[in-house]
């Protein structure tokens, strides 16, 4: 770690030589009756536009805004007071962007046979879907799919790993 340092510091006092000589050399470039005000000053760069955030209507704006997952409890598949809230901002999400379809996954932690597991895991995502349609959103823009134990957030066999795996996630396609 200590000789990290030191590079670091010579590389930074390099790159700022370098940036300083060559900017004094594009200053002191020319002479005589080509030193003009509109010879030495160079246009100005073209602004460009860039969009800060996530590109609208992406997964990426969906986590970033709304969230993409509601967790269950043990053995359960019916939303919790707090998964209904998220799943109210997922339909006003898509009324949003009227375009977009999403995939409701349906996942479970490990415990449980693996034919259990992905019955309980559809059983999940068919509950947030059933709640959306409830709020207007088109059945035809929600597709459900389960993987059950498969697919875990979190690996381990503790409450806290169990806890995260309980859910259903909203995939934008």
């Amino acid at each position: 770690m200590r000789l990290n340092l030191p590079i670091m510091i010579v590389a930074a006092f390099v790159l700022a030589a370098c940036s300083t000589a060559s900017e004094e050399a594009a200053d002191s470039g020319s002479s005589g009756a080509a030193d003009t005000p509109a010879a030495t000053q160079s246009a100005p760069e073209p602004q460009v536009s860039r969009a800060t955030g996530p590109e609208p209507g992406s997964q990426a704006d969906l986590v970033a805004n709304v969230g993409d997952r509601v967790f269950f409890d043990f053995d359960k598949f019916s939303l919790k007071p707090e998964s209904r809230g998220s799943v109210e901002r997922w339909s006003a999400w898509l009324k949003t962007y009227p375009a977009v379809t999403v995939t409701l996954e349906g996942h479970a932690d490990e415990r449980g046979t693996r034919e259990y597991n992905l019955a309980l895991g559809e059983r999940r995502a068919n509950a947030a879907r059933e709640y959306m349609v409830s709020l207007g959103i088109d059945p035809n823009r929600l597709k459900v799919v389960s993987f059950g134990k498969e697919r875990p957030a979190v690996i381990g066999s503790t409450d806290t790993a169990y806890a995260q795996n309980r859910r259903s996630v909203m995939i934008v396609n």
